[in-house]
């Protein structure tokens, strides 16, 4: 699939060395085609990382995807440069006239905060209702699940004893739903987070739907029965080797973290930490993008309706 970035975006360059197709600005222009918009809230601290990681993950669909990366105005970003921001990111200000495909929102390291104490939250509550009128599908990622759920739905988090960090076997149910056609019944993905949802008032709500879940780590993927909403709890669009660097940054901090389950051969950190859920993640996004995203829209975007 060929994304859509700006010219100059620093990782387009390794997404190319990856053979992963990513057309500019200038060809796209060329191109009598409408793109599927998708607009990404980054709300992670290295925010290229997570540019990189999302589009690796968007880039296994034949539809060509333009993409436009959101930031909040209401928190200081201080781990990308401003110049950074500047140039590849809009505020919601400047976007909430438009209508959008998709929308992605991603998780943020503030999980052991009362949503209501975190800077940005009111931003993020106009965002949430926004994308109930101008999005056709909203994918929530992770903390970004838990916000979400939270608002819509009242159901609050629960903060852990231990992290839930690691890889993690999941076993699918509703097969036939288009969002885990292609699955196998056990697939892994990965964890890292400090807080779970509370999955007893999860599954009161008539209109959601758990499609995923894990002894280990609870409910991985549930969506609203109409498909404008999924919630993910994990991260499968983690590479290789984030799990690896969160672990030996928080060792390097003196926390007392235990090492990622399921990861490293033989729970060896020196070993490089096998991949085991790439396929499936790209399954994921491909489902998401084709049978939500791309079947559901209106050709004219400013058409975008929802119940």
């Amino acid at each position: 699939m060929p994304i859509k970035t700006s010219n100059d975006l620093p990782v387009k360059e390794i997404l190319e060395k990856e053979n992963i197709f990513v057309m500019d600005e200038d060809r796209a222009t060329h191109q009598d085609i409408r793109p599927i918009e998708i607009a990404i809230l980054n709300l992670m601290p290295l925010k290229e990382d997570t540019e990189l990681a999302l589009l690796r993950s968007l880039s296994n669909t034949p539809l060509q995807v333009d993409v436009f990366f959101l930031k909040t105005t209401s928190h200081e970003s201080k781990n990308t440069s401003m110049s950074h921001l500047q140039k590849f990111y809009q505020t919601f200000d400047e976007v909430k006239e438009r209508k959008f495909d998709g929308l992605i929102v991603t998780g943020a390291p503030v999980e052991t905060m009362e949503f209501e104490d975190v800077d940005y939250w009111d931003e993020l509550v106009d965002i949430f209702e926004w994308s109930k009128t101008n999005v056709t599908s909203t994918l929530f990622l992770c903390w970004g699940a838990q916000a979400a759920l939270y608002h819509f739905y009242g159901i609050k988090k629960i903060l852990l004893d231990e992290k839930v960090f690691g890889v993690y076997a999941h076993q699918v149910s509703h097969r036939k739903i288009p969002l885990v056609r292609g699955f196998d019944d056990i697939f892994y993905a990965p964890h890292s987070r400090n807080t779970d949802i509370d999955t007893v008032a999860l599954k009161k709500q008539k209109d959601i739907i758990v499609l995923a879940e894990s002894e280990e780590a609870g409910v991985f993927l549930c969506m609203k029965e109409d498909g404008s909403q999924i919630f993910v709890m994990g991260h499968p669009e983690y590479d290789r080797n984030t799990l690896d660097k969160e672990y030996k940054r928080d060792l390097g901090k003196g926390i007392d973290i235990s090492m990622p389950r399921n990861y490293y051969p033989n729970d060896d950190p020196s070993r490089k930490p096998l991949l085991q859920w790439r396929g499936h993640a790209n399954t994921l996004y491909t489902n998401w993008l084709d049978y939500y995203v791309y079947q559901n829209t209106p050709y004219e975007l400013n058409k975008i309706v929802h119940s």
